[in-house]
């Protein structure tokens, strides 16, 4: 398949793209509109700090319940919308290089995706806020794993910061099948 026409993902993980179970290369392959409806449980960090990084990050609240995820995808990038407790987490992802590049609010971060387990692993590699790069190191703490279950689509998003502490943890799954 021509590079230009080939999904986001798919040009980010490259061959190992095709060894990903049938569910999550379908979530990934889909281009133009769709929605996908599920459940996430939400723990937030309970500090000062931690509650004016998620502020400026459009993290969702804590809880427990239903979730929709919009993403509308096209071959140079996706725009993700996640409706969780009544807020809107929206994010744009792009490529740049073997990079997958997501403006997260007021950050943007640069993930190196791997596959563990037939699972695709998100690693921080770089952020920049207000254009300013920040070390990678200080994001340790921050990833995402996306796994496929029968019909369902399967993630695990964990964001802590040094001197912070927790951010944002939730897990959960979305209906794809």
């Amino acid at each position: 398949m021509d590079a230009a026409v080939r999904p986001l993902f798919a040009q980010v993980l490259g061959p190992a793209f095709e060894a990903l179970p049938v569910l999550l290369r379908a979530v990934h392959v889909a281009q133009g509109k769709r929605r996908y409806r599920g459940d996430v449980d939400v723990e937030r960090g309970r500090g000062l700090l931690s509650r004016i990084v998620a502020v400026a990050t459009h993290l969702p609240p804590a809880g427990t319940g239903r979730l929709c995820v919009e993403i509308d995808a096209a071959p140079d990038g996706e725009r993700w919308t996640r409706f969780i407790g009544g807020r809107a987490m929206p994010s744009r992802l792009w490529h740049d290089g073997g990079v997958l590049c997501e403006r997260l609010g007021l950050a943007t971060f640069g993930f190196r995706l791997h596959i563990e387990e037939q699972a695709i692993v998100w690693r921080v590699i770089r952020v920049h806020v207000f254009g300013l790069s920040l070390p990678a190191r200080w994001f340790a703490g921050v990833g995402a794993r996306e796994s496929a279950d029968g019909d369902r689509y399967r993630f695990d998003v964990w964001a802590s910061l040094p001197l912070v502490g927790l951010l944002v943890h939730y897990r959960g799954w979305l209906d794809v099948g």
